[in-house]
């Protein structure tokens, strides 16, 4: 039978799980509503997930560090290799089938979790200053966050690689840039959103037409139509007629918002919104106090994951943003996300629990590695 020291669930963050008990009940409970097969699915998509939890919570994550290099280059030698021999679908080459098995896997969303350990890693070797990260450093971190930015932009995954990007640079936010570098770089990002905009796919562009149009979209004005319908305290199972009836679209991931405004109503949206409000600002209030910088950059990462992700997927559900293919974050219908932020969540509460056995080597030295 398997023993763990009260001492280190004394540090584990059992905040974190009562936030995220209610979104994945939530989620499969609605997802089983609007398609029971797919309902089935997800269960075994959070099994896994949850597997995963506690795996890498029960694993020395800490004498393992070392091996964060070869996931972050090795999830990128397989998004170069989707350029060869990856498999097309609906227009876009995202896809490596596992020889034998029949299986793919989609390299886009195994860089996520190396993406982030990948930054923890080269901030927690080389910490910044007291007023932040200058030039020379910055330009270094950047590198490792543009190469897989590029890399899944070619595919082309304009959402994904957005996210990734707005992610890294976030936390480099979090962690302190001099503010200078800032100014520069949003001098230069406005200055070349013409030439950006003409490096857009055609169908990128239509779908930044369809947004500043008077008129939405097909999937957006049914995703509208759903939300306004659904009232204040929404309605029967059997009376959300935009979902049942198949008016809307991809109403399991997403736009699985709108069928919650749907289904339980204005109450419902802000209860869940409320739900991931909370969850991350208790992430950010991890890494304000975490002198750890892999704790700091992970929590930090995870909260403006779950911001960023939200954020995008509930504007563009209401039509204040183009439809990119970003999910309600632990809540579509979908194994890779959910897994993904399961392991960055079972990676942070390890570190968080076992950080004060490490607290000090055989030299009687403070380390928190």
């Amino acid at each position: 039978m398997l023993n763990i020291d009260r001492r280190i669930l004394a540090h584990f963050d059992f905040i974190t799980v009562i936030l995220l008990i209610p979104l994945v009940f939530t989620s499969g409970w609605l997802i089983h509503e609007i398609h029971p097969v797919l309902g089935q699915k997800h269960l075994i998509y959070v099994a896994v997930g949850i597997g995963a939890f506690i795996t890498l919570f029960l694993l020395p994550v800490r004498q393992m560090l070392w091996t964060i290099p070869i996931f972050y280059w090795s999830s990128v030698i397989l998004l170069v290799a989707v350029e060869f021999v990856g498999h097309a679908r609906l227009g876009a080459k995202r896809w490596i089938e596992i020889p034998f098995v029949h299986f793919t896997i989609q390299p886009s969303e195994l860089i996520k979790p190396a993406f982030v350990l990948m930054l923890a890693y080269l901030i927690h070797r080389n910490p910044p200053p007291r007023d932040g990260y200058r030039l020379k450093d910055f330009v270094k971190l950047s590198f490792f966050i543009v190469l897989p930015f590029l890399l899944i932009a070619k595919e082309p995954d304009l959402g994904t690689a957005t996210v990734l990007v707005i992610l890294g640079y976030g936390i480099l936010f979090v962690v302190g840039v001099h503010w200078k570098i800032w100014v520069g770089l949003a001098t230069v990002l406005l200055v070349s959103m013409p030439l950006i905009y003409t490096q857009l796919h055609d169908y990128q562009k239509q779908r930044l037409v369809d947004f500043v149009g008077e008129k939405p979209s097909y999937h957006v004005e049914q995703s509208i139509i759903a939300v306004g319908s659904g009232g204040f305290l929404g309605k029967a199972k059997e009376d959300a007629t935009q979902t049942q009836m198949k008016f809307l679209p991809i109403a399991s991931s997403d736009f699985i918002f709108a069928y919650v405004v749907e289904r339980t109503g204005f109450l419902g949206a802000f209860m869940l919104i409320s739900l991931y409000a909370a969850l991350i600002i208790h992430l950010l209030m991890i890494a304000s106090w975490a002198q750890d910088y892999y704790i700091k950059v992970v929590s930090a990462g995870l909260s403006l994951f779950i911001f960023i992700y939200m954020s995008i997927n509930i504007a563009m559900t209401i039509g204040v943003a183009p439809v990119v293919g970003v999910p309600l974050p632990m809540f579509s219908y979908g194994g890779s996300s959910f897994v993904n932020f399961m392991v960055l969540f079972g990676i942070m509460e390890n570190l968080l629990a076992y950080r004060f056995r490490y607290l000090y080597d055989s030299t009687g030295k403070k380390s928190f590695v």
